[in-house]
This record gives structure tokens, sequence and C-alpha cells, in this order.
């Protein structure tokens, strides 16, 4: 993001939310360390952006200390505005061209067994970006060769072949957020449509049913249960494999408020019930994000498919997450 932008333009004259305390659940340590300042270092040295620093995401500090990150392609200025995230919103720079080799290099010198690659929605270019995360894929897969891919993205707003474009350079996993309940579109993600993303994700399985399908949504917005329920069965419907389910935090007080905290009881709840609806893997957890543990869930999430595959029963692993005892246990 250029030094001159005004983070979030649009929420400037918005009122102020007061930010609640959280519970104990969800207190994490600050970030610091060795380790932590050299994942840092790496990013900076190769301008590189990663969402784990754009959004403000809580686990920042663990992952960076185990050397795992998501890597933000497509720069750091993305052209929505959605209530619920930090990213900067305004009119983006050019692409990078040297993006997608420095995103590899990276990989390879952080020694990853598996990448997360996400984006800015850029409904500025004529493809949405798609061809820039299909030559990241493309550049991990020649400078890391053994790595597992992951890609996070955007709707691509129904460009044409956007999607095949990325589906053609073979992620190991495709995963789309719905992010919400489809009643809170309108003001928590203006910009897109409930039913666009849903169609994404069923076009991804319809054009390589090789590749893991995945799919998030945040509580604590005002949904209700009956609510998250529906959208556990329009991602089956869909043939999401992976859903995960986490904690809303608002990142600033312009930001959507939370409405509450979600119990990790309850969390384990809606684990059981995604379960039961057939998904192969389910994180819910009070700190869960999309890439959070993403190396490890892939490993189970394989693992699931061989089992469904042979017919055996799935193992109670693919449930993950804080509560994943729990829910396993029910």
């Amino acid at each position: 993001m250029t030094a001159d932008k005004i983070r979030h333009p649009e929420k400037q004259n918005r009122p102020d939310n007061p930010i609640q305390r959280k519970p104990e659940w969800l207190r994490v340590k600050a970030p610091a360390g060795g380790v932590f300042n050299e994942t840092r270092n790496l990013m900076r040295g190769l301008k590189l952006n990663t969402v784990c620093e754009e959004a403000a995401c809580p686990n920042i500090g663990e992952c960076w200390k185990q050397r795992h990150a998501t890597f933000m392609i497509l720069g750091a200025v993305c052209t929505r505005a959605c209530a619920f995230c930090n990213v900067a919103t305004g009119r983006p720079d050019l692409l990078d061209p040297h993006e997608p080799d420095n995103v590899a290099e990276a990989v390879a010198r952080m020694k990853l067994q598996h990448v997360v690659v996400t984006s800015v929605d850029r409904d500025d270019l004529p493809d949405g970006g798609a061809e820039h995360f299909a030559r990241t894929i493309r550049a991990i897969r020649r400078e890391a060769p053994g790595v597992t891919i992951e890609v996070l993205t955007p709707d691509f707003m129904k460009k044409q072949g956007a999607i095949e474009t990325v589906v053609e350079a073979r992620p190991d996993v495709f995963n789309h957020n719905l992010e919400t309940v489809p009643r809170l579109y309108p003001g928590i993600r203006p910009g897109a449509r409930y039913f666009t993303s849903l169609s994404l994700l069923s076009r991804v399985r319809e054009l390589d049913p090789s590749i893991f399908t995945k799919s998030g949504i945040m509580v604590g917005l005002g949904e209700t249960k009956e609510e998250v329920g529906q959208v556990m069965d329009d991602l089956r419907a869909a043939d999401v494999d992976f859903i995960t389910i986490g904690q809303y935090l608002a990142p600033t007080p312009k930001h959507a408020p939370v409405d509450r905290f979600v119990t990790p009881d309850e969390f384990a709840s809606y684990a059981t019930l995604a379960r039961g609806k057939g998904f192969l893997m389910v994180s819910s957890s009070p700190l869960t994000r999309s890439s959070h543990h993403a190396g490890d869930d892939f490993v189970k999430l394989r693992a699931a498919r061989e089992a469904k595959l042979a017919g055996r029963p799935l193992p109670s692993q693919t449930v993950s997450g804080a509560t994943a005892a729990e829910a396993a246990a029910e």
C-alpha cells in the first residue's frame, strides 16, 4: 500500500462502534521472537504481503513462529470495502510481475510443505487477477516441487474464464469463503453475492473433482444457528469438502461490531453438526481462520478422502481446532 493512502477511506465518516473486551478463550500472546522476526524480514526483503499482517490475524504470532505464512498477492490494496475486513481499500497499484517468483522463492527458503496463497479483490483487472494466481502456482511448482498448494481466491466477479484459469494451474486446495450467512451480505459483504460464491465452488468441483474445495464463515455477526446450518447445507450441495468456522473480531471501531462472542461449546456443536452433514474436514473454534493449521489440516483432509473412497469410517481427527476433542467425542 502506498504511503499516502488512508487505509479505510470509505469508513472514515462512520460512527465508532465500541470494541468489546475479549473473553479468555480469545486472548493470544503478542507476536515476538527470533523466528517471528526472521519471517517478517524475509517478507520485507522480497517485497511480499501477507494476509497475516494486512488482515490483523490473531494467530500471526503462532504461525510466524513456526515459519507459516499466508501470502497475499495482487498487491495490498483491495477494490472492495467489506465491513469485516482490515485490508486497505482504494485504487490498487500495477501488478508486480516479479511477485509470483518472489513468492516461490520465499516458499523454498522457508522450506514449507504446504503453502496458502490468497489475494485482495482486483475488480479493475480484466481477469480479476486469475492469471497472476496461475503464474504463482506454476512458479511454486518449479521452485518447490514437493509443496502442496492451497489458494484462497476472491469471486472474480463472474469474469469469463477466471475460475478455469486458476483450476488449470492445478492447486491442491481451492478455497473461497462465503464469510457469512446470506441475510447479512448487504451490510457485511456488499460487493459480493452469496450465490455467486456458491456457484464458484460448484464450478471448481465440476472442472476438476480431484481438487479439494474449502470454504469458511465467521460467526458472532448476528447470524442464527439455523442460518449457519443452512450455509452448511448449501456448501454440501456444492460438494465442498472442508468448512471452517471462526469468531469474527472487529479490526477497528469503524468496522462492523461484534454481535456476540460464540462460546467454545457452541463451536463444538457446530463441528458436530458439520460432520453429520458429510464434510470431509471441519475446523470450528474461536480462533479458526481459513489458513490456520492449513498444512496439518490438508494431511487430514487427504486421509479422509482416501478413507471415504475405500469405504472406511472417516478418522476422528477430521474435526480440527481448539474444540476438536469435544466434537470428536460426541
